[in-house]
């Protein structure tokens, strides 16, 4: 990994070199990944899928190769596994119109956790209202870890779909997600795993881990805005409607009747990003060039480090201090007197310096009113941090700190 790879960390904040730690909200893009977009529509620009002409065939073989990259990246059984989506959010709200349509009714439960973005909770609640079902929420020990236990005790014969994040997106901590599916399986229910931030810190195997549906984005990982991915299971998939209708997705239409294409296109209604897809097959060669191993590995350490460095500090406070964590971690600093110190000040202050952060409640109230505070402050690295890139921004905390109290 070479930090002259990503041309927006030469920039200047403020007259300051930029520290960018706000990696968990979206990722830098290497050069090569810029160089995709630009080469997609200079050079072989058409419409995917049906064009008999040469710049169509191109595109769409672009487009069929990059899915078969995601398939190979998360080790599914088959490429037909892979859906595009427009990110996450689009991901889990498909899963729950066709989910939700084919099999939840009126009483039945839906199971998330306490630790969700809004993304793994809201689209749940639509449907439960929609369908008049009931949102159960894994609840969280003293140490912030979910409570497995109660979880078990969720679980019933009304339970029809888990799901629930990898890595928290605030503390960024990893979640037993095998457990989880383990103990679902057992009682017959589906599972989800959120990998928005899990996939781009972590190895992962949806086979081994035995997931029956999973949901990415691409700009988490280095890759473009307005593309992500939802994996299912092919016998899942087989059996769940589409979410939308429209072109590419159909087999037949007539206004009687409408038959669906085969997997994956049965759930890619309409044009599909396929200048982000041959964007995102860059940016997952480029990783995979790096080797996710060897990059986990070191955004393990410089994670400890960034935790080591905060501790040292006075009044900070860090949340899940001493987890595992991937690739994030949140605190919160408190004046002397013991009054908490707005996140957002903090915020401001380190962006004064060239260090960029992310405050507030990270798209996860639920989890940030059982903290009791009014959001924190939160530090996340990516393979082109640097133990310095930490130093800096310890250094502009102190700064910060000083001034704030």
């Amino acid at each position: 990994m070479r930090r002259e790879d990503f041309p927006i960390l030469n920039e200047k904040v403020h007259g300051r070199a930029l520290v960018y730690l706000d990696n968990a909200a979206t990722t830098q893009k290497p050069q090569v990944v810029i160089d995709a977009i630009a080469e997609a529509y200079g050079k072989w620009n058409a419409n995917v899928h049906r064009g008999v002409h040469h710049l169509s065939q191109v595109a769409t073989q672009k487009h069929e190769e990059a899915r078969k990259k995601v398939a190979g990246l998360l080790h599914t059984q088959s490429e037909e596994e892979i859906i595009f989506t427009k990110g996450t959010t689009d991901s889990i709200n498909m899963l729950a119109r066709s989910f939700g349509d084919a099999m939840v009714k009126a009483g039945d439960e839906i199971i998330v956790s306490q630790l969700e973005h809004h993304s793994n909770i809201v689209p749940w609640q639509m449907l439960c209202e929609r369908k008049g079902a009931v949102l159960k929420v894994i609840p969280l020990r003293e140490d912030l870890s979910l409570d497995i236990e109660a979880f078990e005790g969720l679980l019933s014969e009304k339970t029809r779909l888990v799901s629930v994040a990898q890595v928290s997106n605030v503390l960024g901590i990893v979640n037993p997600v095998e457990e989880i599916i383990r103990l679902a399986h057992a009682r017959g229910v589906a599972v989800c795993v959120d990998g928005a931030q899990s996939v781009p810190h972590l190895a992962v195997d949806v086979q081994e881990m035995d997931c029956d549906f999973l949901v990415m984005s691409a700009h988490k990982m280095y890759g473009p805005t307005g593309l992500g991915v939802l994996y299912g299971k092919k016998e899942w998939l087989d059996k769940l409607p589409p979410a939308e209708g429209g072109g590419e997705m159909i087999e037949h239409v007539s206004f009687e009747k409408t038959t669906y294409n085969v997997l994956p296109y049965k759930f890619e209604a309409g044009t599909p990003n396929y200048v982000g897809s041959y964007a995102f097959g860059k940016a997952i060669d480029y990783v995979q060039s790096v080797g996710l191993e060897a990059i986990a590995k070191y955004e393990h350490e410089l994670a400890v480090y960034l935790e080591e460095q905060l501790a040292l500090l006075p009044n900070v406070r860090i949340y899940a201090a001493g987890r595992e964590k991937a690739g994030a971690v949140s605190f919160n600093v408190y004046r002397e007197d013991g009054v908490l110190i707005h996140p957002f000040d903090v915020g401001v202050l380190l962006d004064r310096q060239g260090v960029a952060v992310r405050t507030g409640h990270h798209c996860a109230e639920p989890l940030i009113d059982h903290l009791q505070v009014p959001g924190t402050v939160r530090a996340s690295v990516a393979m082109y941090n640097t133990k310095e890139d930490i130093d800096t921004f310890i250094a502009a905390l102190r700064k910060a700190i000083m001034m704030l109290q």
